[in-house]
Order: structure tokens, then sequence, then C-alpha cells
């Protein structure tokens, strides 16, 4: 329904056509599939004009509210409502001030028609086509409310009504924008190889078996096949891989990814949509076209109570026979409007989000809050997510006993010059260690395999055990030592071509990372699956420290997608939790995507359904937890709704409420629902905020910087 009262309706349209040229899933939905979004492949343009729409009836829904807000106001404020006449005796009598009742009246209709009007049209809509939503119920609510003059009434149920799905069609505009992210990630123009010269170029004018040179710091425009050069490519982002990948001749490279520190003449194979960046972008359309639209509890019975509601009131007005039966009748009305019922769940709701947005959780489809306490199987990301992301020094070994900070005095000195991530990670664990370095002579870098360089008159080699062999260094002293560490990236370290240590390096896991993954466990999660791109000793150490039930190493994003359609295809319903854009197709496919939105990719964060704003994992659980909370307020709220239609319209029924009674009763109903709605705010106050978290982050990376220091063996 928000879809075409807010005008995503027409884009939709666009989409299942477009879907069906090309012989896409996804065209053959049931009508009911129009309350979820779907994307297009050439989103750009109606993204943009979603949003104005969606702007312009957010404007038109707060000024209506606005209005309906000035009636009540000049009601219950306004002290001018009688005006005190004189008889010719002298006495004094008073009578209704009408110009005022009339400024009151105005402001309350004109607010219920701007609020009501789509509503009821769509409602009629609806009814012609031969179909049943809330949306009748709705125009029924807010049609006996204008029947019986309560303008305000009919403004408030329509008000929150828009506000509601206004809040789930942000997912239509916002998760499209995930496309849009992708698009930048692929440079512009390309350096063309042309005989012994080059000249720029438009990417997309590339074609398969032409040549091109990518400079240190350039990102790759197109899929290919280095031809000539060394050199180190960052390709995390398509991957997952957490270290940069070490290119020659005869490696793939990916249109995306980040060149580092060689030149690469590179023979292109794969041009646009057939990269593997157009493969992430077409999966997460397919994803997205697959996924079950949530039906709301009160549409399924929708169709039972208009009719229902129409048949009882006819009935009393029939065997009623004095004069009261039409107010009866009308009692009966004003007590079936169902705003607690509609109000019971878009309240909830919305205290739902803002206790999580306090915690640092983005919830950008309300309807995934509530499907949040209902999963049972759980996917992480490595990368950036159950690990920092970030390389740390974490082993110093010195052979035959000799001096750590020696050790990594010589390794950092050496490396100083270098932007390789293991060279930054070297210089920063020698900055807390208060280690300075000496100045160095002679530096080379050999991209893909070490540095070499002249510190104190002596030359000094770090990099690959590969690369020290080349040069003539024996590293059978550190064979041990290689093994007990398979899981660590490694950097040999050579003085004068003897062999003096090994320095260990890896990606750090959170802190709160196995908390998170126990509380998880403890909530019924029977599936905790842990995916990577990086090596297969990496993802068993890491995995094994998480108490994850499985792990799958050396994944692509279409590897990752496939295990969570098996896994759903096995009956569980999976949250997915990643970071990157290798991602995004496991966030799309997923009951639940959650994206780490501190370090993440902007397309991960809108492909997923969720953003966490910061590193906490603790906050996943607690989003669980949040979710149960939630739908049991829900509950709470639609039983009560319905005791109380049922309760008023009895007494209504029987001349006990009169019609001004039962819009009384009618008014506190919804107050109830809301204060009860509201207990959720307070959920989870004793955690930090979400602001809190930031500040204690920062403050640990000033004060603790020495707090983990490599350990010596």
């Amino acid at each position: 329904m928000a879809h075409q009262f807010f005008g995503v309706q027409a884009a939709e349209d666009k989409h299942h056509a477009h879907a069906h040229d090309h012989g896409a899933p996804g065209h053959d939905h049931h009508h009911h599939d129009h309350h979820h979004s779907h994307f297009h492949e050439h989103a750009h343009g109606d993204a943009a004009e979603q949003a104005r729409w969606a702007g312009f009836w957010l404007i038109l829904t707060l000024i209506g509210g606005l209005l309906v807000l000035t009636s009540y106001y000049v009601q219950l404020f306004s002290p001018y409502e009688l005006v005190e006449k004189i008889r010719p005796d002298g006495t004094a009598y008073y009578v209704k001030d009408y110009l005022y009742q009339f400024h009151m009246d105005l402001a309350a209709v004109i607010g219920a028609i701007l609020l009501a009007a789509r509503i009821i049209w769509h409602a009629i809509g609806n009814l012609l086509r031969g179909h049943m939503h809330m949306d009748e119920l709705v125009a029924l609510a807010i049609v006996a409310a204008f029947a019986t003059n309560d303008f305000r009434a009919a403004g408030v149920i329509g008000f929150f009504l828009l506000l509601s799905e206004l809040i789930e069609t942000r997912t239509a505009i916002g998760a499209r924008a995930s496309i849009e992210e992708l698009v930048k990630l692929t440079p512009k123009t390309a350096r063309l190889i042309e005989g012994t010269s080059e000249r720029v170029v438009e990417a997309t004018s590339l074609r398969p078996g032409q040549r091109i040179r990518v400079r240190p710091g350039d990102v790759i425009p197109a899929d290919g096949s280095v031809v000539a050069g060394d050199s180190t490519v960052n390709q995390a982002n398509i991957t997952g891989e957490s270290l940069p990948v070490d290119k020659r001749v005869g490696e793939p490279v990916f249109s995306g990814t980040i060149n580092l520190t060689g030149v690469l003449d590179i023979e292109v194979n794969k041009v646009a949509s057939e990269t593997t960046l157009g493969q992430v972008q077409r999966l997460i359309l397919l994803a997205e076209r697959t996924r079950i639209p949530i039906m709301r509890l009160i549409d399924r019975y929708v169709i039972w109570y208009t009719p229902v509601v129409l048949m009882l009131a006819a009935l009393v007005l029939f065997f009623t026979k004095d004069e009261n039966g039409m107010q009866r009748a009308i009692a009966m009305l004003v007590a079936s409007c169902p705003c607690a019922l509609i109000m019971a769940t878009p309240t909830a709701m919305v205290a739902g989000l803002s206790c999580a947005a306090r915690l640092g959780i983005l919830i950008k489809d309300v309807g995934h809050l509530e499907s949040a306490g209902r999963l049972t199987a759980v996917v992480f990301d490595k990368t950036g997510t159950l690990t920092t992301g970030v390389l740390s020094v974490t082993r110093l070994i010195p052979v035959d006993g000799g001096d750590g900070a020696e050790l990594l005095r010589l390794a950092a000195s050496a490396e100083q010059h270098s932007n390789h991530p293991a060279a930054k990670a070297l210089q920063e664990v020698a900055r807390e260690a208060n280690i300075v370095c000496a100045s160095t002579e002679k530096f080379e870098e050999v991209p893909g395999k070490g540095v070499v360089a002249r510190v104190d008159g002596r030359e000094v080699l770090v990099g690959r055990e590969t690369f020290l062999r080349e040069r003539g260094v024996d590293t059978a002293a550190m064979a041990d030592a290689a093994r007990a560490a398979e899981g660590m990236s490694q950097l040999f370290v050579a003085v004068d071509g003897k062999l003096v240590g090994m320095v260990g390096l890896e990606d750090r896991t959170r802190p709160a990372a196995r908390e998170a993954v126990e509380e998880l466990r403890e909530l019924g999660f029977r599936r905790v699956a842990m995916l990577t791109g990086d090596r297969q000793a990496v993802a068993r150490r890491v995995a094994a420290e998480m108490a994850c039930t499985e792990y799958r190493a050396d994944c692509l994003p279409q590897e990752k997608l496939d295990l969570v359609n098996t896994m759903r295809g096995q009956g569980h319903r999976v949250m997915v939790i990643g970071d990157g854009v290798n991602d995004a197709p496991a966030l799309a496919a997923g009951d639940l995507g959650v994206a780490m939105g501190a370090a993440g990719s902007d397309v991960a964060i809108n492909s997923a359904s969720i953003a966490l704003l910061n590193n906490d994992l603790t906050r996943i659980p607690f989003l669980v937890k949040l979710s149960r909370a939630t739908r049991r307020v829900v509950m709470q709220n639609l039983v009560f709704g319905a005791l109380f239609v049922v309760t008023v319209m009895s007494l209504g029924a029987f001349d006990i409420v009169s019609p001004i009674w039962a819009a009384v009763l009618h008014t506190g109903s919804s107050f109830v629902v809301v204060f009860n709605s509201a207990r959720l705010v307070r959920f989870g106050e004793d955690r930090a905020t979400h602001q809190q978290v930031l500040e204690d982050e920062r403050g640990a990376g000033t004060s603790g910087a020495g707090a983990a220091r490599p350990a010596l063996a």
C-alpha cells in the first residue's frame, strides 16, 4: 500500500516489465507482492524520482497532521467557545461562538482530507479490482469518523497510517542506492596501450583483448590477466581477503580492485556487466527479487472484518424499534474504528526503532525488526566483521634467542618507506614500543616479495620466505616457527645474508565477537557459519577462536550467496553479517542482512536491511532480543485493540455506551496502545549508547595504544 501512496508503484511496474523481458525471476508474483520493494537495473533516475515523490507526500502528511493537531489545540485550550450576551432585562446568557467552531472544524476538515483522500481513493481502487487489504479497513474507519463529524479522529487515523507506511517506503529508495554505489567503484577512464604509447579512454569503451596499464594507486577498470609487471593488489572489496594479493604475469585481476605498489599491464577479458563487479550487481538484483514480502497479521483477517461490522450494525438497526436504534448503530461504527489495531504495530515498531537507533543500530525496514526474533542461523563474513580488517603484528620470533626489540627495529627501519599494509603494521607497533627507526640507504621494494635496504651500514632483507631464499638466505632455522604460525602472515628478516628472525602478522578478532557468537547460540541459533576469501589456515584459526559451527575459506561472492540459499532451502531463517562489496549479494539474499556500517562499504550498507553503526558485535544479539520484545508488545497491543472493539461495540449495541462516549473511549484506547509501545524506548537502557561506544573506541585508539603488544618467542 505504501508504494502506491508514495509514488513507487509506477516504477515497480516498469521493473516487472524489465524483468520479464530479460527472463529474470520475479515476474510472476501474487498480487500481495506490491507491498515489497523491487529494484531496477537502471535505477539512478528512478531512485531520484521516487525520493522526490516520497518527500512530496511526506510534506503533505506533515501538513495534514499539523492541521489536525491545531484543531485539537483550539478545542482543548481556546477559552472562546461561548460568547456572553445580555438580555433586555439586564441578565446574561451564553451562546456558542460559531466562528470559533467554524475555524476549529475547518482546520480538522482540511487536515483530514489531506490525510484521508489518497487512502480512501486507493481503497476504492482495490475494491474495484477485487482486492481486500488493510486499506479498506482504514478507509472504513475514516468514513465512519467523517459520518459522525469527528474529523480529528479521521485525520489521526490517516496520519499514523501514512507515517508508518512512509517508513516502509524508505527501503525502496535506500536499497536502490546500492546499485548506484557499485557504479562509483569502477573508474570512468583507463590507460589504453597502443604500441609503445598509451592514451586515456573511457572505461566503458574497453573491449576484450585490449591491453591497459594500471599505475600504483589506480583502480583496475576491467577484469583481465597480468601480461607484464609485478604488484600488490587490494581486492578485499571483491574477494574478502584481508591481505593484499601479489600479482604476477598470468594471474587474474578484478574490476574495482586497487593496485597498490607496482605498474601492471593487463589484457582485458571482461568488461561492463560481464566483470566480477557487474555480476555482483546482478546478484543483488536477483536476490532482492526473491524475497518474500512480510504480510501483516491484521491483513489476514481484514477481508472478514469489514462485512461483519457492517452486518452487525445493520442487525442492531433492524431489530431495534426505539428511537435510539440509529444511535446504537453509530456507536458501534465509531467503536469498530480499529485505530488501536492500526496503531498496534507501527507505534511498537517506531519505539523499537528509536531504541535501536540510540544504540547505533540503523533499521531501514520496520518489517525486519519484527522478523529478527525468528532467525535460526547466522552467517558472518570474517574480514572487517569478526575481525578488525587491519593487520597487526602479533609475534616476534628472533633466531636462537635473539633480541625481539632489535628484530622489530631492523624490520621497521627497512620497511619505513613502503606503503604496504604489513609495513604500516610494523611502523605502528614500533611506535607503540617507543622504538626509533634508523635511517636507511639504498631502499628498494620488490612488489609482492619484500624490501631491501641498508640499515646502520648493513643490508637488511624483509619479506616472504621465498624472497629471502632467492637472495641466498637459509631459512631452515625458522621452519618449526613458520609451521606453528601457519594461520598468520609471515615476514622473514635477514641481515647481511643471515636470517635473524620472523615477524607474524594477523587480522585481529574484534574484542566482543566471541561474546556475540555465544549469546546468539544461547538465543537459539543452531548454525553459526563464517565465510571468508582468506586462506584455509586463517579461516580455521578464526572459526575456532569464535566457536563457529562451520566455516568456508577462499569464498567468492557467488559461493557466499549459494551457501545462504542452501541454508534457507534447509528451512533456516538466515541472518547475514558483512561489510564489503563481496558480501552484498549474500546480505540481500538472507532473511536479514546486517552491515558493519562504521567500516563497511556503502554497497554493503545499502544492500543490507540493518546497518550497525559501531563495531560492537554484541549489538547483534541485542537486536534479536529487541525484536522479540517488540513482537510481544505488538501482540499485547493487538489483543487489547481486539478486546476493546468487541467490548465497546457490545456496549454500544445495548445502548450502554453512547456515540460520544464511544469516541472518547476510542481515543483512550489509542493512548493505551501508544503508552504500552513507549515502554520499548527504554529497552536496553543499561547498555552504552552509540555515542558512548564511539567515544570509547576513540579513547582506546589513543590512550590504549600499547595495550596489545606482540608476543616474543
